[in-house]
């Protein structure tokens, strides 16, 4: 007995040495009163406490601290609102910044070595490949008519739902639309999630969706990586999560490969794995199945995520401001047509142009203040390769963080306004036609070499999905008393489900 309890002092012991070591770690070196740094407000760790609101949190420290950083073991995590330290980050010194170790690291698992987290010849690679496909007129032209053909079969499926006067989750729709055609334009494969006939994707979307947030986790969770190595609780289900993927996304990569084997015209292909694959020949070590899978999942979470994400917080602003959503719809009859009724749904998505599109700049107007208020990701960073000092004033010691708040930039009145909290396409308007901010202000897009090569498919996705739903329904909530916000991960969800009504219009 006494042998036992020698045992359990000790370990008691080496648990409270080891943390003390932890911390003693966490703020030594670290200049906390010198003034050249910015501010302290605590360790990376303490995001835990408020991790749920973690983004409102960060809102609310920015507006007294524009600039100001956390302590992790081996470095400070700087976190800033200033465009001007944007602007000098991710452009102006981009060389001397990175994805860094710690963001990698934390990041791998599920994204590999994909192009949102690689730095160097990798990110250069993917990048110029993606860019050239992105540019061709093959894509915008096969990427209208997908998203025309899903926006009016999700028109479809929510009238079968308003018929019966039923509830129905609108961001678990809108997720399975934009699934069915990032396959569709990007892998050229059809999911037909959206119709629910493919039980393997809507595995796919629970399993990609649980473990990006799983990982996001990781930001503030110390254990994360000895949980890893045991194999237990979140790190055991993130690895439960990863599997599905895995084979899901490798099943993909056989069956386009196998496509492609069979096709003649192999160097004319319409979609971006296609592209892929051809350059995977040129080095089949290099680009295996497993570097595949990661550019894959990297346009997943962007094809899908922004577009869905944004779409949900679109649809929940038009119906807690019934006034804006009225004048999304007069522009929507004044640009496109009149159509109306089921039967003309497909007669209506036709009219869909992108000289149309191009005429919305009060959808687009409406979107892009979406965008301010609930960006996409809602932060985001990069890791100082050498020591600098920021435009404000701050130091920078090499292997810090500096994170851009995007969800806390759009509401801050020292950028915005007075009205900053408010939900007003009008602000983005001159004479009724759309005027763009600099994208160091507006950054839901990124900025600088890295700028989001896909914002003009994404602004395409949503606009035509928005104008067909906007057409033919009037949204509301199921629910007025309900709170609805966001679930923490790399991607802002509306966290659990979206409850909706759709009233069908007669005018």
């Amino acid at each position: 007995m006494g042998f036992l309890v020698i045992i359990f002092i000790f370990m008691l012991l080496f648990f409270f040495l080891t943390l003390s070591l932890f911390i003693l770690r966490i703020f030594t070196g670290k200049s906390i009163r010198n003034p050249n740094y910015p501010p302290v407000k605590g360790t990376v760790y303490h995001q835990f406490l408020y991790f749920n609101r973690l983004y409102d949190y960060q809102t609310e420290v920015a507006k007294t601290e524009s600039t100001y950083r956390l302590l992790a073991p081996h470095h400070s995590e700087l976190y800033t609102t200033d465009a001007r330290n944007v602007e000098h980050v991710l452009k102006t010194n981009f060389a001397s910044y990175s994805k860094g170790a710690y963001t990698q690291a934390i990041l791998s698992d599920v994204f590999g070595q994909g192009i949102f987290v690689v730095d160097g010849e990798k990110w250069k690679q993917q990048r110029k490949l993606a860019s050239f496909e992105f540019s061709t007129r093959v894509l915008r032209d096969v990427s209208c008519s997908v998203f025309r053909r899903n926006a009016a079969k999700l028109v479809k499926v929510v009238f079968e739902i308003s018929g019966s006067n039923g509830v129905f989750d609108m961001q678990d729709l809108l997720m399975r639309c934009t699934l069915d055609s990032i396959f569709k334009v990007g892998f050229g494969i059809d999911l037909n999630c959206l119709e629910g006939s493919s039980k393997e994707g809507t595995a796919f979307m629970k399993a990609f969706d649980e473990s990006t947030a799983l990982s996001y986790f990781r930001y503030v969770d110390p254990f994360w990586k000895l949980k890893r190595f045991l194999n237990l609780g979140s790190e055991a289900s993130l690895k439960k999560y990863i599997k599905v993927i895995d084979d899901f996304v490798h099943q993909v990569i056989r069956s386009k490969r196998k496509l492609l084997e069979e096709q003649k015209d192999f160097n004319d292909k319409e979609d971006i794995l296609s592209r892929f694959l051809l350059e995977s020949e040129k080095d089949p070590e290099e680009m295996n199945d497993k570097y595949l899978r990661d550019i894959i999942l990297n346009f997943m979470i962007a094809g899908k995520d922004t577009s869905a994400n944004t779409l949900s917080w679109f649809f929940y602003l038009l119906s807690k401001n019934p006034l804006i959503q009225e004048k999304v719809v007069q522009e929507v009859r004044d640009v496109v047509g009149n159509q109306i009724g089921k039967a003309k749904i497909d007669e209506f998505v036709v009219n869909i142009t992108d000289a149309t599109l191009e005429q919305m700049h009060y959808l687009h107007a409406a979107l892009t203040e979406t965008l301010r208020l609930y960006p996409a990701v809602p932060i985001d960073g990069r890791c100082a390769e050498v020591d600098d000092i920021l435009p404000d004033g701050f130091r920078v010691r090499k292997g810090d963080g500096v994170n851009y708040m995007t969800y806390a930039m759009g509401r801050m009145p020292y950028i915005w306004g007075k009205d900053a909290d408010d939900f007003r396409p009008e602000r983005w308007l001159n004479n009724g036609i759309f005027q763009p901010e600099s994208p160091f202000k507006f950054v839901a897009f990124h900025a600088g070499p890295r700028i989001c090569l896909g914002k003009d498919f994404a602004y395409r996705q949503m606009k035509i999905v928005a104008i067909a739903l906007l057409r033919f329904f009037r949204f509301k909530l199921a629910d007025e008393t309900r709170s609805v916000t966001y679930r923490t991960m790399f991607t802002l969800h509306i966290d659990g489900s979206l409850p909706m009504l759709a009233v069908p219009r007669t005018a």
